[in-house]
């Protein structure tokens, strides 16, 4: 008798501690980034009244006679399947498309989410709403000027520095490619002004000084034999007996034309110096002609032109059969900007865009994975901590070694489902009605025992 009320009240304490979690299930239907709870039982230890007997020459095996004494909770589990995703526009709100969490941190504290509604404080960094710092890399600028992500280090708050200034970069290198046509006329050794208008073939590119000054820099290439093209070179702004085009570094000469060498099967093979006391050839590699200009300041400043690579048909000026398209594809330089927008791919990086048409890499958010997310320890907020069973972060970039990709604009809605949150809400009720059953009717026994002595 006593047996069934204590199974009973195991019951009635089980099935309330399950309802408390679909309570908090369907609490946070709509918080984002939530993951739902599930509660699992198991039986506890049964009570023997005889044990199992095995079997004999005279009789048959007897099974073990055994009274349950009641029900507990096996597990409160953590599901961490995916929410839908919904589309919000803004583009700090982040949804992460797979496994993995963003990395969070307050103070020294490291916390992990799925919610990813953030937002850019003034200072520039990344937070979310309750102004947890997430944790990436920022982009760091080689020698080179070239901007690299560095995810083997160690993770840092990340900045997006909205209306940064950007200061001007003076042009380095000129990049030329593409094709001059074979079948463009040789002009003799005296051409007349019009036959030279006519056959030159001429490509414009912006490059900007150290103060970030706009100049145009005009290339003119006229064809002289069978394989040889005449290079001259003009810069707005530069007075044109100021600039040289040297092979092999920047010299006293005042030429100002390259002598461009093709192979016969159309490949460009060397570059030599028009003019000068000593005049020199590239003719393996990159070739590369220094050229020097004066400012109107009297400044005097230097860039790299890069024709292409000797032999080479990728990214190299050509001779071909076909029509002209030489132009001058890169330059590296930029006028002073400041950063007006910046837009973030499912890798997780962040790209900046400045209002002097430069686009530059600012930096990548990192994100968590686990190999036993479950294990991790809700903290509110929608936070979760490691714990001893959860594993060691395994921190990388969004899209590799299993981690899902990053969504801008969207956020991830929690993964609680009503249809079935009801219907272990009416299981759940009714389980908890019949253990209450079985209370009542153990004391209704109990009375009947009672009332014997009357």
């Amino acid at each position: 008798m006593m047996r069934s009320l204590y199974s009973a009240v195991s019951g009635l304490q089980n099935h309330q501690t399950r309802m408390d979690v679909i309570g908090n299930n369907v609490s946070n239907v709509n918080t984002t980034g939530f993951k739902k709870g599930r509660v699992t039982f198991q039986d506890i230890l049964s009570q023997t009244l005889t044990g199992a007997a095995k079997p004999t020459d005279e009789r048959g095996g007897l099974n073990p006679k055994q009274v349950g004494l009641g029900m507990t909770i096996a597990s409160i589990d953590t599901l961490m399947n995916q929410g839908s995703l919904q589309v919000t526009g803004k583009n700090t709100d982040l949804a992460i498309a797979g496994e993995g969490f963003f990395v969070m941190k307050l103070g020294e504290r490291t916390f992990y989410t799925r919610n990813g509604n953030f937002l850019i404080d003034k200072e520039g960094t990344l937070v979310n709403a309750n102004g947890l710092k997430v944790q990436g890399w920022n982009a760091i600028t080689l020698e080179n000027g070239e901007r690299i992500i560095n995810t083997s280090a160690p993770v840092e708050d990340l900045k997006i520095p909205l209306m940064e200034k950007l200061e001007a970069r003076e042009t380095s290198v000129v990049r030329v490619k593409s094709n001059l046509n074979f079948d463009t006329p040789i002009l003799g050794p005296n051409p007349t002004q019009e036959e030279i208008l006519k056959n030159t073939h001429s490509t414009r590119i912006d490059i900007f000084d150290r103060y970030g000054n706009k100049h145009g820099l005009v290339l003119n290439f006229r064809r002289e034999d069978l394989n040889r093209w005449r290079m001259t070179a003009t810069i707005d702004g530069v007075a044109t007996d100021t600039i040289r085009l040297n092979v092999g570094g920047a010299k006293v000469d005042t030429n100002n034309e390259l002598i461009l060498n093709f192979n016969t099967n159309g490949t460009i093979g060397s570059i030599a110096e028009a003019a000068g006391a000593n005049p020199q050839t590239m003719a393996e590699g990159i070739l590369t002609a220094n050229v020097v200009y004066t400012l109107p300041d009297g400044e005097t400043r230097s860039f790299n032109l890069n024709l292409g690579t000797s032999g080479e048909v990728k990214d190299s000026v050509t001779q071909f059969s076909a029509p002209t398209s030489t132009r001058a594809y890169f330059q590296d330089g930029y006028e002073m900007g400041y950063l007006e927008s910046f837009k973030i791919d499912d890798s997780g990086t962040i790209t900046g865009n400045y209002s002097n048409g430069e686009i530059r890499t600012l930096g990548q958010v990192a994100i968590a994975a686990f190999v036993n997310p479950m294990g991790l320890i809700k903290e509110g907020e929608t936070l979760f901590s490691e714990s001893n069973n959860s594993g060691l972060p395994n921190i990388g970039a969004a899209g590799t070694q299993g981690r899902g990709k990053v969504n801008a604009g969207t956020l991830e809605m929690s993964n609680v489902d009503l249809s079935e949150t009801f219907t272990d809400m009416i299981v759940t009720e009714r389980g908890f009605q019949a253990n209450s059953r079985v209370v009542t009717t153990s004391d209704d026994m109990l009375r009947e025992i009672l009332n014997l002595k009357r």
